[in-house]
């Protein structure tokens, strides 16, 4: 059966690539491309702004309302007011949504939850297959590997990039220092410089590297008596999250009511 998805926030970068990778899904069908009421790219077909060298017949709209009529679920990749506005709006219209949307204030989050309490939602911090799988790998990892094992996080992206450590590698610490018990916030040690003593037993090494065009390496080094053990996930472009969202999409419709993140799309929860 052919999913009829809506995607919001349909000309960022983001939003592009969902596109592109629902019109490349044989079972998935572009409902509809919605985008903020006075943006440049209203009215532009969706597949030509993805890339794509053929017209979809779908236009950039910023009719909400009508999108929704035509969708089964919404895949959001916007900001954080306008996700709240959506969020609103599905709840009204009893429409699904996938929310992949980042720097969610406290007002988007509630949004979420209260959209939850009438349908199914997706709401993720990552999207990507593989760091999703990454994340329960490493969680099973320290605890088969017990507390011999030292860990060390290490993560890389280029050098435009802003911010360190990235989301995804607090993410993974979170996952870890749970995994042995420990509180992230306390067991992280970000960096290592001067004469910083022996390592601490129960401490997590964070360290960042800045580079080239890296779009996103993530490793989790575990380091034990005469062995060692490295799982490393390395992203190269901004379409495994795309990728992910719709296989969320696909997953949530027909969903009992309630918040699901990818670990329950991709069957990793126990």
């Amino acid at each position: 059966m052919t999913t009829q998805i809506a995607v919001h926030g349909a000309a960022g970068r983001m939003g592009r690539s969902v596109i592109a990778v629902v019109l490349s899904d044989a079972q998935a069908r572009l409902a509809a491309a919605i985008e903020r009421a006075g943006h440049a790219a209203l009215g532009s077909d969706a597949a030509l702004l993805s890339g794509a060298p053929e017209a979809s017949g779908v236009a950039l709209d910023a009719d909400v309302e009508r999108a929704l009529e035509r969708c089964q679920v919404v895949i959001d990749f916007s900001g954080p007011e306008s996700t709240r506005a959506l969020l609103a709006r599905c709840a009204e219209k009893r429409v699904p949504a996938v929310v992949g949307t980042t720097g969610m204030d406290a007002a988007a989050r509630e949004a979420v939850q209260a959209l939850a309490r009438v349908v199914p939602v997706v709401f993720a911090a990552n999207f990507s297959i593989g760091v999703n799988v990454l994340w329960a790998l490493c969680e099973r990892a320290v605890q088969l590997c017990g507390d011999d094992f030292d860990l060390e996080v290490v993560e890389m992206h280029h050098h435009h990039k802003v911010d360190a450590p990235s989301g995804t590698a607090l993410k993974l610490t979170d996952v870890i220092a749970r995994a042995r018990g420990l509180e992230p916030g306390a067991a992280a040690v970000h960096g290592r410089s001067g004469l910083v003593g022996a390592r601490r037993p129960g401490e997590i090494g964070m360290h960042a590297l800045r580079g080239g065009d890296v779009f996103g390496d993530h490793t989790l080094v575990m380091a034990g008596p005469g062995e060692r053990l490295e799982l490393t996930h390395r992203a190269h472009g901004r379409e495994i999250f795309a990728r992910g969202a719709v296989r969320a999409a696909h997953w949530v419709v027909g969903r009992p009511v309630g918040l699901y993140d990818m670990s329950d799309v991709l069957g990793l929860k126990a």
